[in-house]
């Protein structure tokens, strides 16, 4: 702080003379003024002191005069390129699209409400893992593309049944007799206890909503009309781990002598019989039985098809602790409590939460009940009749993907919907589903309304994006800088990289007009061949020896022998060390390598050879290029730096 006001006293004076003009209309200027502009297009103060403060994290010696000159003078060479090359138009080929908008849906996720709707799925659901709800229900079947009529006629036939519940009549009873649920006829329709991410999402999330002997309104999941009766509700058991052993009854067995065995079994463990070795011997569940009967960790809920499995392990209460014999479907068991797991905190579930969370349908049906929410925040009004109109021009042909689309009265001028004040035409669109169809199995009408969704939805997120950049300044220049970034890499690339690297002829006039630049001391034209046993040094050697370098390629290529050339002075490969300073070939070891080294030149000190210095010349070529080419930006496009605006950059820069 005190550094940077120090500074400010030793500004020059024509700086000091502008604050109090500056100060004085703080705010206007802020939101007003231009550091400079280009071919009269303004750069805002505020971008620079936004880049500069940003390109200078905590660096107080980076805060004086000279070196935010230094920077203004870069930036405005920078923003000559970018201009230049929207000019050309560089920013509406495919390919730039393609990849700002890549950049681009990262950058904005974030700030989209879809991060937060996430996250506050996460919780949601990390709340209701902590309760468990015993609850049953009634199912009348409708598919989700049925018809109005008969999804109506389900409608009906669901409240009726809640009717005959809400009278009186025995829940179960009724299940039992109206449920289009198989297993109610044996169930009642009782669900058990279950938790969260095991129901579907609607009729989770109504039964959490619920209070014990409540009956709910019917609920519509993709299975069709549901009424939930909440029967108990409790805090979370988390997951156990048993072990088990397992004789299997049923048709074939002799389910007596099953019975009689698995208690036999029983007393055995009550008199210190040892657990692993009983189960290897008699478990007949031949997936567990080799590893003492050990069953993978399970919660609420997962064992739904064999209640009474559940209900034993959950009864359990000390590690070790051995229920009594019992029966399911599958046969007589004994259990062994391993160890019971608590629910984790948040933190430790969070991640793993948010990827199911994001597989779920909750995630889809969140985000279509947030596009309805967003639609009508941003006053989305679609023409109906016309709507209707436009998709009866889809026919098979859009099934394929190479659907033309037909001719459209005033299509450029009628409009099709608008979002605030922004309308868009039917033309608008037509352009859109043309282009972005794809090869589908569905009617042409279903198909054209999930382009037109996808297209309304896509210019719903172009408004919400405007709020963003316009309450979230940050978010508005991190965009222009990649926009900007991926602009300055085409043309750099055109104007200056590429022509370096392959104007052969320029590289040699360029040398030749600063032949004294590339000045080396003495050195050697030499190769080197390394590898971790010397079994190529003998056969490499007399192959350079016979003077045919395509058979010493071949050679180390077949090998895969390491290789590398070029010019070197005597410290730059600690080898030179072990060899004679001369041309020849020699062998040599180094840090348990074994090298042949080829000397083929010893270059005296003084100029380097174009080929010797040609890497150095590229890039010097390149600087060259680039400094002739902004000469010729800077004639095209008139620069005007703004005095004002650059005395409020200092004032922000360096008064804090």
């Amino acid at each position: 702080m005190l550094i940077r006001v120090g500074l400010v006293l030793l500004c020059s004076g024509i700086i000091s003379l502008g604050f109090a003009q500056i100060k004085k209309d703080k705010r206007k200027v802020e939101k007003t003024t231009s550091v400079f502009t280009i071919d009269g297009n303004p750069v805002t103060a505020d971008e620079f002191i936004y880049l500069y403060g940003k390109n200078h994290p905590n660096k107080e010696t980076d805060f004086t005069s000279e070196k935010i000159d230094d920077y203004l003078t870069l930036f405005i060479n920078f923003k000559l390129k970018v201009h230049e090359a929207k000019m050309r138009g560089m920013d509406t080929t495919a390919t730039f699209e393609k990849e700002y908008n890549t950049y681009r849906e990262e950058l904005r996720k974030p700030y989209l409400p879809d991060a937060r709707l996430t996250d506050s799925l996460v919780r949601l659901t990390y709340d209701r893992l902590k309760e468990e709800i015993k609850a049953s229900h009634i199912l009348v079947s409708i598919k989700p593309d049925d018809s109005p009529e008969d999804t109506l006629k389900a409608y009906n036939r669901i409240q009726e049944i809640r009717n005959r519940v809400l009278s009186g009549e025995d829940f179960a009873a009724v299940a039992t007799t109206t449920s289009d649920d198989p297993s109610a006829k044996v169930n009642g329709g009782s669900l058990g206890y279950f938790t969260a991410m095991q129901m579907v999402y609607p009729f989770e999330t109504a039964a959490y909503s619920m209070k014990i002997g409540d009956v709910s309104n019917p609920v519509r999941t993709r299975f069709g009309f549901h009424i939930i009766k909440v029967f108990d509700r409790r805090p979370a058991q988390g997951e156990v781990e048993v072990s088990h052993i397992m004789i299997r009854t049923g048709e074939g067995k002799d389910n007596k002598k099953a019975k009689e065995t698995i208690f036999t079994l029983y007393e055995q463990l009550q008199a210190g019989a040892k657990w692993d070795e009983l189960c290897k011997q008699y478990s007949e569940d031949p997936a567990s039985k080799e590893n003492g009967g050990r069953l993978r960790a399970f919660g609420t809920g997962a064992m739904a098809s064999v209640p009474e499995f559940e209900r034993a392990a959950f009864s359990l209460q000390k590690t070790g602790e051995i229920s009594d014999p019992f029966q399911t479907q599958y046969g007589w068991h004994i259990i062994r409590l391993e160890k019971k797991i608590p629910l984790p905190t948040f933190e430790v579930l969070s991640s793993s939460l948010k990827t199911r969370v994001n597989r779920d349908e909750r995630t889809e049906l969140s985000k279509q009940a947030l596009q309805t929410k967003l639609r009508r925040e941003n006053l989305f009004e679609q023409n109906s009749k016309v709507k209707s109109a436009v998709f009866a021009l889809a026919d098979s042909s859009i099934q394929k993907g190479k659907w033309i689309a037909p001719k459209f009265p005033n299509a450029e001028k009628e409009i099709l919907f608008s979002l605030k004040k922004q309308t868009y035409t039917v033309n608008d669109f037509l352009v859109y589903a043309q282009k972005n169809q794809r090869p589908n199995t569905n009617p042409p009408v279903k198909y054209m309304d999930q382009l037109y969704n996808t297209f309304v939805d896509g210019k719903v997120l172009e408004q919400v994006e405007k709020n963003i950049m316009n309450e979230n300044p940050s978010y508005r220049y991190l965009l222009n800088e990649y926009y900007e970034g991926i602009l300055l890499f085409e043309i750099m690339e055109k104007e200056v990289w590429n022509k370096a690297s392959e104007d052969s002829i320029g590289q040699r006039r360029y040398y030749d007009s600063h032949v004294t630049s590339y000045q080396a001391g003495e050195r050697v034209k030499a190769a080197l061949y390394s590898s971790n046993t010397t079994e190529f040094s003998t056969p490499l050697r007399e192959i350079i020896l016979l003077g045919d370098e395509s058979k010493v390629q071949e050679f180390v290529s077949q090998k895969k022998i390491k290789t590398e050339s070029g010019y070197y002075l005597k410290g730059d490969k600690s080898i030179f060390d072990k060899i004679p300073w001369a041309s020849g070939v020699y062998s040599a070891e180094n840090n348990g390598m074994y090298y042949l080294a080829w000397l083929k030149e010893i270059l005296p000190q003084g100029p380097m050879s174009f080929d010797e210095a040609r890497t150095a010349i590229i890039s010097d070529y390149q600087g060259n290029l680039e400094k002739m080419w902004l000469e010729q930006l800077k004639k095209k496009y008139p620069v005007k730096v703004n005095e004002k605006g650059k005395q409020y950059v200092f004032l922000q820069l360096l008064v804090k």
